[in-house]
């Protein structure tokens, strides 16, 4: 049968293609409150569905995010999200007609960038994405959590509502976007409604609810931390957990006064952590890091829509030149050759220094992954003598590319 993708145009229709991946996470349908809440940060025209014989059989998302690169600069990005395919459907296409109605829609909207989040990591290279980060989760016992060196603690730590914490911790998160790419600007509707907010149906088995800390200095906020208990007894002893779902600070200082704190909870035998990119300070923090069991994943996954627009808008460590062929077999008005210069892409005809496929260059686009362990790993071809190395100093980053949220 043919597959029809076009975007939802009722709560009907957004709802059958939110089912699409809701199902295998066991979310109910979705309720009146749910689906306005989504519908502030994704309106219909930017969900799609895959129609077959009149019904819906899979589902996908994009947010108009904007993402922070090397350099500082803001790109729209589409945060792909909410992709899924019903378990009658699999295998026979469906998504592959998602993700060209998708991405074609991404293009013609003008982002140069497209980033999701994959839980089966698999499926997405094939439509140009590459990881784009690391992070890592964490769990570290109370026994090992000491630092390596002592300090004078100078803030205090305050626990609030969330409706006081959303009064700061917008302006702490973009300050943070402004050092460290890989970050999505957050619209006011996505830090109360997803941030703040807390059902039930959000909560993981044995959560308790979200609790809001905010660190300050002299007056100043200066970060924030949101984290859980989340409670459980053995052999009448407390092996509860402290469950940190964010913490951000603008200086090292305050990141260390904010993890003291985190570590330092009553009733938690243990403190647990995710999406940690692998330069966090607290690994260099503690006196035992090993402890930390730190569980290494793919973190962003990234791909450029528009390889002359996306090439364009990031900075680099010098002016190049530098050539990329680049093949792109989804995407096919991106093949070709891209001659970067003084930070700006154009097509040419010279010869390339790097010969590499669209999901190779969107791993390297942040910085996190260099030109010379993407060819170590058969991904890139150095075509023209220290072309690795030319390329790799000019998209070093100063720090790991991050986001710290999964959308």
């Amino acid at each position: 049968m043919t597959v029809e993708v076009r975007p939802t145009a009722s709560r009907e229709e957004f709802t059958d293609a939110v089912f699409g991946i809701a199902q295998y996470f066991g979310m109910p349908p979705l309720t009146d409150e749910r689906y306005e809440r989504y519908m502030r940060v994704l309106p219909h025209d930017r969900m799609f569905a895959a129609w077959e014989d009149g019904g819906v059989v899979g589902g996908a998302g994009s947010f108009a995010f904007v993402l922070s690169v090397p350099g500082g600069a803001r790109v729209p990005c589409a945060g792909v999200s909410a992709v899924g395919v019903y378990p009658t459907h699999r295998r026979r296409g469906v998504l592959r007609s998602m993700m060209r109605a998708q991405l074609d829609d991404v293009h013609a909207r003008g982002e140069p960038l497209a980033a999701l989040w994959t839980v089966e990591e698999t499926i997405y290279g094939r439509y140009g994405y590459g990881i784009a980060s690391w992070c890592g989760d964490i769990e570290l016992p109370r026994e090992y959590n000491q630092f390596a060196r002592p300090f004078e603690r100078r803030g205090r730590v305050r626990l609030v509502e969330g409706e006081e914490a959303v009064e700061h911790m917008p302006r702490i998160w973009e300050r943070l976007m402004d050092e460290r790419p890989g970050m999505f600007q957050r619209p006011e509707p996505w830090w109360t409604d997803r941030v703040v907010a807390d059902p039930e149906q959000r909560r993981e088995p044995g959560d308790g609810p979200k609790r809001f800390v905010l660190y300050e200095l002299d007056a100043d906020v200066r970060g924030y931390a949101i984290y859980r208990h989340k409670p459980s007894w053995g052999e009448g002893v407390s092996t509860a957990k402290t469950a940190v779902v964010e913490a951000l600070a603008v200086d090292p200082d305050a990141t260390r006064e904010l993890w003291r704190f985190l570590l330092d909870i009553d009733a938690a035998a243990t403190v647990e952590a995710g999406s940690l990119p692998p330069d966090h300070p607290l690994f260099l923090l503690l006196a035992s890091p090993r402890r930390a069991r730190f569980r290494m994943l793919d973190g962003l996954w990234l791909r450029l829509v528009d390889v002359e627009a996306a090439l364009s808008l990031r900075s680099y460590n010098g002016g190049g030149p530098i050539v990329f062929e680049v093949a792109d077999a989804f995407c096919r008005w991106n093949d070709g050759r891209w001659k970067l210069e003084a930070g700006v892409a154009s097509r040419t005809n010279e010869p390339p220094h790097l010969r590499l496929e669209a999901d190779a260059l969107a791993s390297a686009y942040l910085g996190g992954i260099t030109f010379r362990e993407l060819a170590d790993a058969h991904r890139v071809e150095e075509v023209l003598p220290d072309g690795l190395a030319h390329a790799d100093v000019l998209f070093q980053a100063p720090v790991h590319p991050w986001c710290p949220e999964v959308f």
